[in-house]
């Protein structure tokens, strides 16, 4: 046996123990010399055939054998230059004598780019779920799959799924240089096709099987397997919406957000308690929204989750509309049709952290890939999952371009950023000697705040109108500030100081309320520090913390008063509003994403009356820009009044671009009427009651003031006139001067 025999055996012993690093070296066509003439060896790997055959086009009547050079299966044939040269297919007969004609995936060339692989080392290809993961394709006029994965540490990694009896043998993939991204092209697979990653990694051990990191389908839980997918059929008809976005600010524009568990939002008890479908939310949820209101709904992450307790806060397939509910394109229609009845869409996005189950990214080429090696900067001890490593430019890549992925092939409107300030402190829930300081031995992660700044300049770049919001809950500066004045570039951040100071302040008894005052005034100090949402999130209505109707103190019927003032007084004050589902029926029971909501309670009156508040609460609010037109800015907003203890009472205006264009919010957070009750007011003229939390239409006392209050030239509070008002108890009135 000669140098080259013996350099041939040892590839064919790759190919055969699943270890080759590049299977293209060895199998399909390669020119040869037999008989001192040129020829092509046509080589293949099947240990499911028994015998195989390579049909040429010039002459498929007439089958070439092929010899097999091991018993596991490798054959090879070798045939005329001008015969090799042309396309060819390979039949292949298997242990129970059926036969099946393919195209050779080793006689493709690769598809990826040299320049696709320098993108994606430099963490700039803000496209690559265009590029990795598995694509329908025609390559040399052959339709198929191109596979293509990121694992920089693997031996050999190959593509195993239905059509290769999971087999890794089968469909080794090639190495592209120093990239790390292997790839292959395997003809005549069709759409539906399930697979995933075979991986050997080069530290040795065991091969690892894992999902595709950028599949757009997987299989339903608790099944695990990626699916081919082709996720640009759905024809969309939302192109009015999206021009428009493109010219709007949503910092200037009303924004009211219905926050949305799909899984839960309705179950249909008579079909064992499932879930709706895409398809069905698309009727059902979208009118319910549009009916109620709302600008926005924000939907709980959608992306594909094991477990549903999670609420889709552990994600596994970052690319991947849940199957829960349908295929992606009926995500894409639920879009599309709150799109075409005006309505925003928001996705809760997760690149905090993702959950340790072996079939995704955790360990993905048998290193820490993914996430930092360190426990101490890898490992969320809170919620038992991993913490990526932000400063490795393929998983910024790979973070980066799913982003982009929600708002490019589903038309989200904004990203809601979870758990930002776990991202940003590396002391996050850390105690001392269980964190690493940085370079300059402090505690934020400089690495992921560069993450999330070129995060944030990517969306604004590349999709003008969209948003971004930061769930942050510390003191950091400048989470909604642009990077170039050295933010983080947010459009906009949950505001968890007010939320958790009203909430807690509205919990209290109203006997003692005038000792807590200073906490429905303190939010103003820093009200315009930020570009703030005022967020009654999902997260404030489980735990034990109870639903927001059984937080309020009193009897029944103050229980409701109390949260029509809350929510009163939310809407008049600066920033944008948020509202989880089933804070509009009064829900009484903590939300549990197993059940659906309480929808039987809307038989009862004071929760449909308060459902009818909510809905005039979001119309009258979108009637009037001075509730958000200058949101962010102390030129929107005007203390008249907030030393009134005793009385509990505050008094505030809002005012639009226009400064003619004011409104004036007077809250009475005590159950006791007052009348006579004194306000200041910039101009005469006729005050229209224009809301009033307490009429009888939402199950209140019908106290208030006749429809309107002329103003009295007795100057008060500093102001020029007067109002003499009746507040009701318990009660938010909106005042609005008549032109």
């Amino acid at each position: 046996m000669d140098v080259y025999e013996n350099s041939l055996h040892d590839e064919i012993l790759r190919i055969v123990r699943a270890e080759h690093w590049n299977p293209f070296q060895v199998l399909g066509p390669h020119p040869s010399i037999r008989g001192g003439a040129p020829a092509v060896c046509v080589r293949v790997f099947r240990p499911d055939a028994r015998e195989a055959f390579v049909i040429t086009d010039s002459d498929p009547g007439s089958p070439v054998p092929m010899e097999k050079q091991h018993p596991d299966g490798f054959f090879e044939a070798v045939l005329p230059r001008d015969e090799g040269g042309r396309p060819y297919r390979l039949r292949l007969v298997d242990w129970r004598n059926r036969e099946s004609d393919i195209q050779d995936p080793y006689a493709f060339p690769p598809v990826l780019t040299d320049f696709d692989l320098h993108l994606i080392g430099e963490g700039k290809h803000y496209r690559t779920y265009e590029k990795l993961g598995a694509h329908l394709r025609v390559v040399n006029g052959a339709p198929g799959v191109q596979f293509a994965v990121w694992a920089p540490n693997a031996r050999r990694v190959s593509v195993i799924g239905d059509f290769n009896h999971w087999d890794g043998r089968i469909h080794p993939m090639r190495l592209r240089g120093t990239s790390g991204i292997w790839e292959i092209f395997i003809p005549g697979l069709p759409e539906g096709s399930l697979y995933k990653f075979e991986i050997r990694p080069n530290a040795g051990g065991p091969a690892r099987v894992k999902a595709d990191p950028y599949a757009f389908l997987t299989e339903l839980r608790p099944k695990t397997a990626s699916v081919v997918h082709d996720i640009s059929k759905y024809r969309w008809n939302d192109q009015a919406w999206m021009e428009a976005r493109t010219r709007a600010n949503p910092l200037d524009r009303p924004m009211s957000i219905y926050e949305v568990h799909l899984g839960s939002w309705r179950r249909v008890p008579d079909e064992g308690n499932r879930s709706l479908t895409y398809r069905e939310l698309a009727r059902d949820l979208v009118l319910y929204v549009k009916d109620l209101g709302y600008t926005h709904v924000e939907l709980l992450p959608v992306m594909e989750h094991p477990l549903d307790a999670s609420w889709g806060y552990q994600v596994t397939g970052y690319f991947a509309a849940t199957s829960r509910f349908g295929p992606p394109e009926d995500l894409m229609f639920l879009i599309d049709q709150c799109h075409q009845n005006g309505i925003g869409v928001i996705l809760d996005w997760v690149p905090a952290h993702f959950p340790a189950d072996d079939h995704a990214l955790r360990q993905f080429d048998g290193t820490c890939l993914y996430e930092h090696e360190d426990p101490r900067k890898g490992f969320h001890q809170d919620w038992g999952t991993l913490i990526f490593n932000y400063g490795r430019n393929e998983v910024k890549n790979f973070l980066i371009s799913n982003a982009l992925f929600w708002l490019d092939r589903f038309h989200a409107d904004g990203l809601r950023v979870d758990a930002v300030a776990s991202v940003i402190y590396l002391d996050y829930s850390r105690r001392p000697g269980e964190w690493v300081p940085n370079v300059y031995g402090g505690n934020e992660n400089l690495e992921a705040i560069a993450f999330i700044r070129e995060l944030n300049e990517a969306v604004h770049r590349e999709f003008p109108g969209a948003a971004t919001v930061a769930e942050e809950s510390t003191a950091w500066p400048a989470v909604s500030r642009p990077t170039y004045l050295g933010g983080l570039g947010f459009s906009l951040k949950w505001n968890m100081g007010w939320m958790h100071d009203m909430l807690d302040f509205v919990s209290k008894n109203p006997v003692h309320r005038k000792y807590h005052h200073g906490q429905i005034t303190f939010g103003l100090l820093y009200a315009f520090t930020e570009n703030f949402i005022l967020p009654l999130s999902h997260d404030e209505v489980v735990h034990g913390k109870r639903s927001l109707l059984d937080r309020m103190p009193g009897d029944f019927w103050q229980r409701f008063a109390n949260l029509r003032l809350f929510y009163g007084f939310m809407h008049a004050y600066p920033g944008k509003k948020l509202l989880f589902m089933g804070g509009e029926l009064g829900q009484w029971w903590e939300w549990d994403e197993g059940s659906s909501l309480q929808w039987h309670l809307l038989e009862f009156d004071p929760h449909e009356k308060l459902r009818k508040y909510v809905r005039d609460l979001n119309v009258l609010y979108r009637s009037q820009p001075a509730l958000w037109e200058v949101d962010f800015h102390w030129e929107g907003f005007e203390w008249i009044d907030f030393h009134d203890a005793d009385h509990n009472v505050i008094v505030f205006l809002r005012r639009a671009r226009n400064p003619r264009d004011f409104l004036v919010a007077v809250c009475n957070f005590t159950p006791v009427p007052q009348r006579g009750y004194r306000i200041g007011v910039p101009e005469p003229g006729f005050y229209r009651e224009i809301l009033n939390s307490d009429s009888e239409h939402y199950g209140g006392s019908n106290m208030g003031n006749g429809g309107g209050v002329m103003a009295e030239p007795t100057p008060w509070q500093g102001r020029p006139c007067s109002l003499s008002l009746t507040l009701p108890p318990l009660a938010a009135i909106w005042l609005k001067k008549s032109d």
